[in-house]
């Protein structure tokens, strides 16, 4: 039985992700900052799951949140993150000041959170261990300071490879395109840009969080071991890699 964390594993893709974990009989933590979000989550999933609720943002939360965290990792899933500029508004060019705490709002939430926790349970990650990370589309397509972030995720999850790859533990990036039924539009996603979305793809629909939690579940899995620093693209053809 496998020691699993999930970033941002309350709602949506990360509840998916945890919850295809325990289906496969692993113990899974799941975190984030919504404590009562975390405690309805693990009430769903059973008793092979717990939460640790923290900041993944905060250097000291996450220091803190170490003393609740598995002694031994054996696959960590970095999922938190999401647009801030859904929770705050964009900012306008014309005000440098918003327009840099816009992009650092970004970088925090998408790129230094996985930094930290990944950096906090390195030595804890066990020999052939897997790390997971969430990327996006928008790190191909743009999305201003949120594409951006997610497009360091990719370049740093390249490095985080190579660190831990002598050990025989992996680190790639699930990108996905459109996913429904999460909360990352935060009410904003129109039913004309939703059409324009699933146009885009090559089989016509819309992807699901179990979607992304299939394709994780795989690179957590002995038949991934030799898939290290790359980007899978779950998007339904929307991006194609050339």
């Amino acid at each position: 039985m496998r020691n699993v964390i999930v970033t941002g594993g309350g709602t949506g893709i990360g509840y998916a992700i945890a919850e295809a974990f325990v289906a496969a009989g692993d113990r899974v933590v799941v975190t984030g900052r919504r404590k009562d979000r975390l405690d309805a989550a693990v009430e769903r999933l059973g008793g092979s799951a717990r939460a640790v609720a923290f900041d993944a943002t905060d250097p000291a939360a996450v220091s803190s949140a170490l003393t609740e965290l598995p002694e031994r990792v054996d696959v960590l899933v970095n999922n938190a993150g999401g647009n801030t500029d859904f929770v705050q508004p964009a900012a306008d060019d014309d005000d440098l000041v918003a327009l840099a705490a816009a992009y650092r709002a970004n970088l925090d939430a998408n790129l230094l959170s996985a930094v930290l926790v990944t950096a906090a349970v390195a030595a804890r990650l066990a020999d052939g261990g897997r790390i997971v990370t969430l990327g996006s589309i928008a790190a191909r397509n743009g999305a201003g300071a949120y594409g951006a972030a997610k497009a360091a995720v990719e370049a740093w999850s390249v490095s985080v490879a190579t660190e831990f790859g002598p050990r025989g533990v992996t680190a790639n990036v699930v990108s996905p395109g459109l996913t429904v039924d999460t909360e990352f539009f935060r009410g904003r996603l129109t039913q004309e840009r939703t059409n324009r979305l699933v146009a885009a793809t090559l089989n016509k629909r819309a992807g699901t969080p179990a979607d992304v939690a299939a394709t994780v579940l795989f690179l957590a899995s002995p038949a991934a071991g030799h898939l290290t620093g790359q980007v899978l693209h779950v998007n339904g053809g929307a991006y194609r890699a050339l």
